[in-house]
């Protein structure tokens, strides 16, 4: 295969950046309809306290048969006769109806109301309801992240760990499964635009910041499955995320033993602007690890959010980033101890050598929206990302593996020395334009479509290798030659082009039986690479009985696509000496996952507060399967579509106010996988048969200014096999996962409450928070991979690489 080679420049960023300036400039206005003389016309938006927007709100006219239902974004118009005083009425289920009266009302009026939750009062206990889900993607609410105790510093991909059929990979990643689907399976979002991260990346040490902000989060949606066809095509989960567009100028800076962020937001009557900077190192967690030495990571992430409206019917919006994860790393030694009481073993190693890796990405997105009537929204997108990624090691160790406690000769079990060699250079693009639509019909019916272009180019230039020998002998030893453990070499550069389209359908409509929902869709995508077409239907369907409003029911199924992307169609091939040769396989196919999901909600109450149980089962037909490997976080792909299997399991999440004003909420998932590997079945890579989560908030009546927060997750052990094998040969489980975090707020100047006021500096700061954080709490030491010692005999011991352990954080956040 070849490519065509080429040089990557942050030239399309800065290309948007002028762009996103100029375009206001080049859009001139239309004329306005001037209103009807004899009537008043009413419009504007109608939004949840969070400030998303509630759909099919009843609007109506106090006195009249007129009314109207808002859109899927929320707006309304309607038109009533000029009178003195206009009551207008404005209800939702869920929400308390609100009133609103205009006096000599003239022309054209707008009117934006913001709707609570309903509520009634039961003695000094307030209890609020729960938003039923009807379709599959679920809202998560952005606020706890900021209370969510985390050694990564309260990433959503953290929080996202807690939920029911999400495992994460360990406590210094954001990389996370989803119902046994690999790491690579998931889509991002943010602000509609697809996301992507780092290639290299094979550790949570390296790993750095996650692409998502938390600071600048306004609305979480999440999806473990059946997901409608606006997006991608990954076969597991989609999140998506909506940074939040500030009312005023607002800020917040946040300092800790680990790093630093600042945000600022401002908004005017047309133009809103949100910066966010974050800054991470957190070499004293890495420091708690076995593997003792310098750690010197440096993380640094820019992030940007423009938006200016150029018309009532034209906006143009821009999101930027500007990423840079360094780490280097100068070992010194090792001690690990491991095994069982009856047969404990230790191994050291003394190092010399150092690492030093950096992962460098750009991205920028352009879009404009254009809005010709109240019932349909057009935007186009253009997007540009680059990264940079370098991972250069050399490292030697001299290591012995002896039985504990044992001094005496003889008790050596191996004795060696080793060295490791990686120059892995990778640089890739990723240029996209799209075009997005959607068009309510009617109140109740609403059509969504899209077409998208997109170019990839991408230069790999790696080489690696390992020279390892045990007791004076080179492994693998023939007697003859001397050879490497481990020699892998890639140089490729490659140009591709992915074209996609979506048409989907939503219907929301009450019935006598009840609140029925549907979305149905199909997906069509096309890759120049392995000339490859695919169609992708889904539907979901959900509905609240009229006789039991307790239940929400729901229903998804569909056929989704994983699209290869670079590192599933490497293919290594190797000689007769043990070499291995990186190719690209360009008969690849895409693989396959065919869902069904049937799940329910029940809302209900106890303790005089609110509770929501949830409950899904699923199952997912998998085929055209890459088979892959996991060592840490580094997924080795065979590069062929060599396998078939399935994945089904139950989820179950109970949510609420376990303390009346604290959202809490407890999940457990089952699963099985299966994957058929030449000809053996085998689990999946990320098979956790078992998971459990608890995310817990709680106050202190007695002290209001005091917030603890609470997370703990117990989860099943991955499958492991020895390096360079497959599962069908033998694997074996790791132990289970075991964690617990916490954290303690204290208000050092609490927010201000309804009616109250300050008065000099203080009057310019909403609050400030002092925190402690206590991660790994009960100091338990789970196991990240594995190193393998080798002897003269060609026996392998597995010694563990333990995470981090117990280890305190201090914190300060300013809101003002």
């Amino acid at each position: 295969m070849q490519g065509i080679r080429h040089r990557h420049k942050p030239a399309i960023i800065f290309f948007l950046l002028i762009l996103a300036v100029a375009l206001p400039l080049c859009v001139m206005a239309a004329p306005l309809t001037p209103p009807a003389k004899k009537s008043v016309k009413i419009h504007g938006k109608i939004t949840d306290a969070n400030g998303d927007p509630v759909e099919f709100a009843t609007v109506r006219i106090a006195g009249t048969a007129l009314g109207t239902t808002s859109s899927l974004e929320g707006d309304y118009s309607l038109s009533a006769p000029a009178a003195d005083t206009i009551t207008v009425h404005f209800s939702c289920i869920g929400f308390r109806e609100d009133m609103r009266r205009l006096i000599d009302p003239e022309g054209d009026v707008t009117l934006n109301v913001r709707l609570a939750l309903a509520d009634e009062v039961l003695g000094e206990v307030q209890i609020t309801e729960i938003r039923k889900q009807t379709g599959s993607i679920a809202t998560i609410d952005a606020s706890e992240l900021r209370r969510n105790p985390d050694a990564s510093g309260g990433s959503v991909e953290s929080l996202l760990t807690t939920m029911a059929g999400v495992t994460g990979s360990n406590e210094m990643s954001a990389q996370y499964s989803v119902r046994g689907g690999s790491y690579d399976e998931n889509s991002v979002y943010i602000n509609g635009i697809e996301v992507y991260r780092p290639l290299l990346v094979t550790s949570g040490q390296q790993e750095g910041l996650s692409i998502i902000n938390p600071d600048l989060v306004g609305a979480i949606g999440f999806s473990t499955g059946g997901y409608p066809a606006e997006y991608g095509d990954k076969m597991s989960s989609v999140l998506d995320i909506s940074y939040r567009q500030p009312q005023s100028f607002e800020g917040s800076l946040s300092a800790s033993l680990m790093g630093g962020s600042l945000s600022i937001g401002q908004s005017s009557k047309k133009f809103s602007q949100l910066h966010g900077i974050r800054y991470k190192r957190n070499s004293s967690l890495l420091s708690s690890m076995d593997t003792k030495g310098e750690y010197d990571p440096s993380f640094f992430d820019y992030q940007t959010s423009l938006s200016y409206q150029i018309h009532p019917k034209f906006k143009v919006s821009f999101l930027g980033n500007i990423s840079a994860n360094h780490y280097k790393f100068t070992p010194q030694n090792r001690t690990t101890t491991f095994g069982t009481s009856m047969d404990a073993k230790k191994f050291t190693v003394y190092f010399d050598g150092h690492e030093k890796d950096r992962f460098e990405t750009y991205f920028g997105a352009l879009s404009l929206d254009w809005r010709p009537n109240r019932g349909t929204n057009l935007q186009f997108l253009a997007s540009g990302y680059l990264t940079d990624e370098l991972v250069a090691y050399d490292i030697s160790g001299e290591y012995w593996l002896d039985q504990a406690g044992t001094s005496d000769v003889g008790g050596e079990l191996g004795v060696g020395r080793y060295h490791e060699h990686a120059r892995n250079r990778l640089k890739a693009s990723v240029i996209s334009l799209a075009l997005k639509g959607q068009s309510a019909l009617n109140p109740h019916h609403t059509l969504s479509y899209g077409l998208s272009f997109q170019n990839e180019k991408i230069m790999d230039r790696s080489r690696e290798w390992e020279l390892r020998d045990s007791a004076g002998f080179s492994l693998p030893s023939d007697g003859v030659d001397l050879r490497m453990v481990y020699n892998l070499a890639s140089r490729h550069d490659l140009t591709s082009t992915r074209l996609s389209a979506f048409a989907q359908d939503a219907w929301k409509v009450n019935t006598s039986a009840g609140f029925l929902t549907v979305n149905g869709g199909l997906r069509l995508s096309y890759w120049s690479f392995n000339k490859e077409f695919l169609l992708s239907p889904r539907i979901t369907v959900g509905f609240v009985p009229e006789r039991a409003p307790s239940w929400a029911l729901r229903f998804a199924t569909g056929l989704y696509y994983q699209a290869p992307f670079y590192k599933e169609y490497r293919l290594p091939v190797t000689d007769d000496k043990g070499n291995q040769t990186i190719l690209l396989n360009n008969e690849i196919k895409s693989q396959r996952s065919f869902h069904l999901i049937a799940g329910a909600d029940y809302t209900f109450r106890a303790l005089n507060r609110p509770f929501k149980l949830s409950g899904e089962i699923y199952y997912k037909a998998l085929s055209n399967l890459v088979p892959y490997e996991i060592d840490n976080l580094k997924i080795v792909y065979s590069g062929l579509n060599e396998s078939s299997g399935y994945a089904a399991g139950l989820d179950m999440k109970l949510f609420g106010q376990f303390v009346p004003g604290s959202d809490s909420w407890v999940s457990f998932s089952l699963m099985k996988t299966s994957e058929n590997l030449h000809g053996v079945k085998v689990p999946r890579p990320t098979d956790r048969r078992y998971s459990f989560a608890l995310y817990f908030t709680d106050y202190f009546p007695k002290f209001p200014k005091l917030k603890f927060a609470l997370k703990g997750i117990f989860m099943d052990g991955l499958p492991v096999t020895w390096p360079r094998s497959t599962r069908d040969k033998g694997y074996f489980r790791m132990p289970a996962y075991k964690r617990v975090d916490a954290g303690l707020s204290y208000a050092l100047l609490s927010p201000l409450k309804e009616g109250e006021s300050r008065t000099g500096i203080s009057s310019h700061i909403k609050s400030v928070w002092l925190g402690v954080d206590v991660f790994n709490l009960f100091d338990i030491t789970n196991v990240a991979s594995y190193y393998w010692v080798t002897d003269v005999n060609n026996i392998q011991y597995a010694v563990p690489n333990y995470l981090t352990r117990r280890q305190v954080n201090f914190r300060l956040t300013i809101d003002f």
